[in-house]
């Protein structure tokens, strides 16, 4: 009988360090795989980033654009902006923008196209000391000249609130997640397009909202993660090695 349980207990310790190892060894491919795909995604940014700014697509291409294939994208089109509440979503800081480091806001906010198409634009930083909602609309007011202008910014694709997302606050026109459809549904923008622009310039004269050239900063951290998963899968290797000598020497 007790070899029948040892027989058994070494069948299961086995079988449990080889599916342990097997996962934690697939991980660690992954997690190279995920690298090679980081790569690649930062090589392609880097393109689109230092492109020469092209033409806006027209509408009856917006449905076709991608956050894989035209996030980022430099575009210059003039369009005037809207005499519309404009809206305030939350950030600590920025991964794209190097020159915003503290907490503040970004101003979004309609502008149409001479084509009669709304496209939202994230006309730049406004700084966490001007929060209060009348600073907010007194910094906005000089982009509302009724007259267009030329634009030139970065193709970029709203967020989706989650679980955990923070609710909206509409009495001061707050949000805390770029969901540009809910924002434009909340205060009555209209229909607007599946994207939004990152404005890089023109700068207003006083600088808030403050656009500026964006700079992604991808964390690449996947070949230390492969290393750890096949530390990972080489330790419980090791130690079922370790248990399995000593109950036979037992």
């Amino acid at each position: 009988m007790s070899q029948t349980r040892s027989l058994g207990s070494t069948i299961g310790m086995t079988v449990f360090a080889l599916v342990m190892t097997a996962i934690l060894t697939g991980l660690g491919f992954w997690q190279l795989e995920r690298r090679d795909e980081k790569h690649a995604l930062i090589a392609a940014l880097n393109a689109r980033l230092a492109a020469e700014p092209v033409p806006l697509p027209p509408s009856g291409e917006w449905s076709r654009l991608t956050a894989a294939h035209d996030e980022f994208r430099r575009v210059r089109f003039a369009a005037t902006f809207e005499n519309k509440p404009d809206a305030m979503i939350y950030t600590s800081s920025s991964a794209v923008r190097t020159d915003v480091k503290s907490p503040g806001a970004w101003a979004f906010l309609p502008a149409r196209l001479a084509s009669g198409e709304q496209v939202v634009i994230n006309a730049g930083f406004v700084p966490n000391e001007m929060q209060g909602r009348p600073e907010e609309d007194r910094a906005v007011a000089p982009l509302l000249t009724g007259k267009p202008e030329t634009l030139t910014g970065y193709l970029r694709f709203p967020e989706h609130p989650g679980f955990l997302t923070a609710h909206e606050n509409e009495p001061k026109r707050l949000w805390f997640i770029r969901d540009v459809p809910g924002i434009a549904a909340s205060l009555n923008w209209g229909k607007v397009a599946p994207f939004y622009i990152d404005l890089e310039t023109p700068v207003p004269a006083g600088a808030v909202p403050k656009p500026g050239a964006l700079v992604p900063k991808l964390r690449d951290n996947h070949l230390q993660y492969a290393i750890t998963w096949f530390g990972l899968a080489l330790a419980v290797f090791g130690t079922f090695g370790f248990w399995l000598f000593g109950k036979r020497r037992a």
